[in-house]
């Protein structure tokens, strides 16, 4: 059941955050950076919102999925974390009080969980609209994370009174180190800091604990509870990760400050040591720590994500992935609009690094053809992320360019870059076509034969040529490297005629797979798209000339 349980919740992240990032689009972000913008605000919704689902692990869950989808940064991630920890005492209070417990039970979302599920299957059942779809998506996400948590906290429940969690509280409690890892991997066990802050409650009203021992297993306590969002970080980005890193780091601080401060005070006055604490006391305490590390850690925030950023170290696909989100940054200075001369090369220039992105990429997607690096055919996806941004920037800056007072060579000429700023996004689509056909291969287990390998190989290199000078005759005006592209799609063309014929005297042979050949020639076809791409690229140099 705790198995099955996990399984869920962290599909559930998944699918939540993945809902997120299609349906949310910038709204959704503007949004959250409003709320979240003043880290004041930030801490106060993250304490609301804990309060109320009564549960820090769960509001950190989301934040990661927030991060994950890329909806939130983690500069405003801190603040909402910060106030999720304020939040989690109210279970402590109610648990202190003896009031309320049931009353509140309707708040929970895993009140809620299974309604959630049944409304977005229903939605996915019977609606075709996009938004609606993606919306499903999430509110699913929300049900599975939420009904996991529940069975992770159900398949642990007939164990909370065992006798080995109030040994374990009462024996290594007052030993400082002892007591710090004992609250923690008890809560990691359980899952939940206010069932082991009840348990250590429920206790106190008998008397069993002592205020060293309350104040030791609290702050493990709280390090145990940042076991759950450890958990929704597996498998996600280094964002996400860095994400529950910062929760984890701010309740480790929080125990060695408050540890440190405890044992001196303990040391020095052994009567408060020993003194038998009550509930109410342990929810002063939990609460007031809490309070007190927001206070001490607040105008630090920027410093816990630089601290999470050396815990989580790049590895070299986020190297490899900085480094192209740079290639695929616009820089262009508004001020040259002032210029239309100035303006238009400046334009001229970034189509040509739009276009040389485009063209690694195309490298990238037919180096996967052979190669079949699940990592490069990620990255072939991702770059084509960053160059549909890059287009719909590009896009507005020729808009702007149009409205200058141009001479008809600079009309031509932006009308041009158009064009090509349009040729090069769908020569960077036919990449990724290319790569999903790869992975049809990789999943279904089909291979080329051994002469599919080698058409490949032969009309790939022409394809890239002619890409490269078309890129080349934009850069340098350089008439010479257009004509060259004529040369290269003429030869493309003819290569991809007779490969079709050559491939189907192989299926007629009982030579080839009839599925591999069909993505065979899905493959010829994307390539000699991008060559006729290059060779409408090739056609606007020459009509400038």
């Amino acid at each position: 059941m705790f198995a099955g349980g996990l399984g869920m919740f962290l599909y559930g992240m998944h699918i939540m955050a993945e809902g997120m990032q299609k349906a949310a689009g910038n709204k959704m972000k503007d949004f959250l950076g409003m709320l979240t913008g003043n880290r004041f605000l930030a801490v106060g919704i993250g304490a609301l919102i804990t309060a109320i689902i009564q549960s820090s692990g769960a509001t950190t869950v989301m934040v990661v999925g927030f991060v994950s989808a890329g909806l939130m940064t983690l500069s405003q991630a801190v603040g909402v974390i910060m106030g999720a920890n304020i939040g989690t005492t109210i279970t402590a209070w109610i648990v202190s009080l003896s009031q309320l417990g049931d009353s509140v039970k309707a708040l929970n979302p895993q009140f809620y969980a299974p309604m959630l599920i049944g409304i977005g299957s229903g939605i996915i059942m019977f609606s075709k609209s996009k938004k609606k779809l993606n919306a499903a998506e999430i509110i699913i996400g929300i049900g599975f994370l939420f009904e996991g948590l529940k069975f992770m906290s159900d398949a642990i429940k007939p164990y909370t009174g065992a006798p080995i969690f109030s040994t374990v509280f009462t024996t290594l409690g007052s030993n400082p180190l002892l007591g710090v890892l004992a609250g923690a991997l008890i809560t990691a066990i359980l899952q939940s800091s206010s069932v082991s802050v009840g348990i250590l409650q429920t206790l106190a009203v008998n008397g069993l604990v002592t205020t060293n021992a309350a104040v030791f297993i609290t702050l493990g306590e709280n390090i145990g509870s940042c076991v759950t969002a450890l958990l929704s970080a597996i498998g996600g980005s280094r964002t996400a990760k860095r994400a529950a890193v910062i929760h984890l780091s701010f309740n480790v601080i929080g125990a060695i400050i408050f540890g440190v401060l405890g044992f001196i005070l303990f040391t020095a006055r052994p009567e408060i040591a020993f003194h038998k604490i009550s509930p109410v006391e342990i929810s002063l305490f939990h609460t007031g720590f809490k309070l007190s590390m927001t206070v001490i850690l607040f105008p630090f925030a920027e410093k816990l994500v630089q601290l999470s950023g050396i815990l989580v170290p790049k590895t070299q696909a986020d190297i490899d992935a900085e480094q192209a989100a740079e290639a695929a940054t616009i820089r262009l200075d508004p001020r040259i609009f002032n210029q239309p001369g100035i303006a238009v090369e400046a334009l001229s220039k970034e189509v040509v690094r739009f276009g040389t992105v485009a063209l690694d990429n195309i490298q990238r997607a037919c180096e996967v053809c052979f190669t079949r690096d699940p990592n490069e055919m990620q990255k072939v996806f991702s770059v084509e992320k960053q160059l549909n941004e890059m287009h719909t920037q590009l896009t507005k800056y020729l808009i702007q360019a149009n409205t200058l007072p141009l001479n008809d060579r600079q009309k031509l000429i932006i009308t041009n870059l158009f064009n090509s700023l349009t040729d090069i996004e769908r020569s960077g689509d036919h990449a990724e076509n290319i790569t999903e056909q790869v992975q049809i291969l990789v999943d279904r287990s089909l291979d080329l034969s051994e002469t599919g390998v080698k058409d490949l190989r032969d009309i790939t290199a022409p394809v890239m040529q002619g890409f490269a000078a078309a890129i080349q005759a934009r850069k340098r005006n350089d008439i010479g490297a257009a004509l060259r592209v004529g040369e290269t799609e003429e030869r493309v063309d003819r290569l991809r005629d007779e490969m079709k014929e050559t491939h189907i005297e192989r299926l007629s042979a009982g030579q080839c797979d009839p599925a591999a050949g069909i993505v065979f020639i899905e493959i010829v076809d994307n390539l000699e798209r991008i060559s006729d791409h290059a060779q409408n690229m090739a056609e606007y140099i020459l009509s400038e000339n």
